[in-house]
């Protein structure tokens, strides 16, 4: 039996230690792009699973579940596009199943949409429960067994490292322990490089999870994860208790996004892990980009971001009147269970709400080295961005227009047109066909006017194309900006059709791609805002290089 030893040292951390592991090392995958993404009101396009690709390898995601490459076209696409990213840290996967029992191995199109990714590491799931391999399936439980083993040989045959997830394992375990175990003992057999203990349902018990880890682990010598659900709301805990029974990989989403009640949430999990057990996963830089991460993805998907949420959420460690305000300023650790800069968030006091200088020069230190969180641009960015968020505005995701906001308040930025005005034309007509059409006015600094008119399949596009015209003649490297994203949040659902929105829009010129942000109780204004922040980063950066 493999035996799992805790050892506490003179500060309390936790290193955790058996004869398999030797020192004990957990490695987070991210499942947020497939599992993630079949969570209610949550869709990404691929432009967004890129973004936050390139976010979770810095964040030092070791491996990014990206989809289901034999479900869809999108999948497909984003697959193709995924194999040209250079990443330092994360392994991108896909996702899919044993082989369908009416087929063989080299003739299921699942297998064969694997293996066409390209990818080095690939990731199947198969039934531990008796009752989905009968029911189902509708395969004899021994037929399964077969499944399992033959699908994950014949990957491995092909030269692929193969994680298997064990779906509806503690289930499965609860029902039938024997043949739960012999599911796992089939997936060994055909060559799996790490078994995945699955709370497919959520709705298990954390006595449950960690007795099902440790048979397992004194069962079979292979490196054990687990993939919780939060049916029961206990999603993170169970993942950590697990990972204190000895699993050492460890799947969820982030913001607890996914299927019903959502997964376990690795926004949580990792400073849970990292702080609490003390088992190091991520450098400190690295954990203090947990809430930024988290906040992105909240944007991407386009859903308010939960501010409830621990650790990463605004009110995590926000603290209003009273005994705790009182007792906060004299020393945090009165009601603070951790130091918030650590995951990159801030302590707040409601009532006069003074923390947050410290983020803000985390975020501009590199350009702005010589300034300290008492500077007077430091304490004027910090008042306009204040502002902005009671208007409504969020720069997570819209890092193009804090970077102009930041250059108007430390350099005394002077934008390179300034819009007069703009007119906005909607016409529906009797075929049911509609016509948009926009005319815009802009001035240069040299005092030169330009108006300009367009048409447009819609009033964003109508805009876009007037603003272009007015502005190519003077700046024609705008010629290359393409608008590749748009994004638009209502932020108050109870005042109706008067709701402030936020509109988001990411474009890009061929070498970069950025973000910005607009802010209104009118869609249309909200975009012709971000379209014209949009115009001015571009231009600023041409300027800067």
């Amino acid at each position: 039996m493999i035996e799992l030893r805790v050892y506490l040292t003179g500060d309390f951390s936790h290193t955790l230690w058996h004869p398999y592991y030797g020192r004990f090392m957990v490695e987070f995958y991210d499942t947020t792009l497939r599992d993630g993404s079949q969570a209610e009101g949550v869709a990404f396009s691929v432009e967004d699973k890129l973004i936050i690709i390139e976010e979770l390898d810095r964040l030092g995601i070791r491996y990014i579940e990206g989809g289901y490459p034999g479900s869809n076209p999108k999948d497909i696409e984003f697959f193709k596009r995924a194999k040209n990213m250079s990443l330092e840290t994360a392994t991108v996967v896909p996702f899919g199943s044993t082989r369908y029992p009416t087929f063989s191995v080299d003739a299921d199109p699942n297998l064969s949409a694997l293996l066409d990714t390209g990818a080095r590491t690939v990731t199947i799931f198969g039934k531990s429960w008796k009752l989905h391999a009968t029911d189902v399936l509708r395969v004899t439980a021994d037929e399964n067994l077969e499944l399992i083993e033959s699908s994950v040989r014949y990957l491995v045959d092909s030269g692929r490292e193969v994680i298997y997830d064990a779906e509806h394992f503690f289930d499965g375990y609860a029902d039938d322990p024997d043949y739960a175990i012999k599911t796992l003992h089939a997936a060994a057999d055909g060559g799996a490089k790490c078994l995945v203990l699955c709370d497919t349902n959520g709705g298990r018990l954390p006595s449950e999870i960690q007795e099902g880890v440790k048979v397992v682990m004194s069962t079979l010598l292979l490196p054990v994860g687990i993939h919780a659900h939060n049916d029961a709301g206990m999603g993170a805990a169970n993942s950590v208790l697990a990972v204190q029974a000895g699993a050492n990989h460890i799947q969820g989403t982030f913001n607890g996004y996914g299927e019903r009640c959502g997964n376990a949430n690795l926004a949580s999990i990792i400073p849970t892990i990292q702080l609490k057990l003390g088992i190091e996963c991520l450098s400190e830089t690295q954990l203090q980009s947990l809430t930024s991460v988290s906040r992105l993805i909240s944007e991407l998907a386009n859903l308010p971001h939960d501010e409830r949420q621990p650790y990463v959420g605004r009110s995590a460690f926000a603290h209003k009147g009273g005994l705790h305000t009182d007792a906060i300023r004299k020393n945090r650790l009165t009601y603070e269970h951790i130091v918030p800069e650590k995951v990159g968030n801030s302590q707040r006091i409601l009532v006069s709400d003074q923390a947050g200088r410290g983020t803000i020069m985390k975020k501009i230190e590199k350009e702005y080295p010589n300034y300290d969180k008492n500077s007077p641009q430091v304490l004027e960015l910090f008042r306009r961005l204040k502002e902005a968020e009671s208007d409504g505005y969020q720069y997570e995701a819209a890092e193009a227009s804090f970077k102009l906001l930041t250059r108007k308040v430390f350099n005394g930025y002077e934008s390179f047109f300034e819009q007069l005005g703009f007119r906005v034309i909607i016409e529906k007509f009797s075929d049911h066909t509609m016509r948009s059409e926009a005319t815009v006015k802009v001035s240069t600094p040299e005092g030169d006017t330009i108006h300009t008119a367009a048409d447009g399949d819609g009033p964003v596009n109508a805009l876009d194309t007037a603003l272009r015209k007015a502005l190519e003649q003077f700046y024609p490297e705008l010629r290359t900006v393409r608008l590749m994203d748009y994004k638009v949040r209502v932020l108050d659902t109870k005042a109706g059709t008067g709701s402030k929105v936020r509109v988001l829009i990411e474009a890009g010129d061929g070498r970069e791609s950025w973000r910005t942000v607009g802010v209104s109780e009118n869609i249309i204004s909200a975009s012709y805002e971000a379209l014209i922040e949009s115009f001015e980063y571009k231009l600023l950066i041409d300027q800067d290089s």
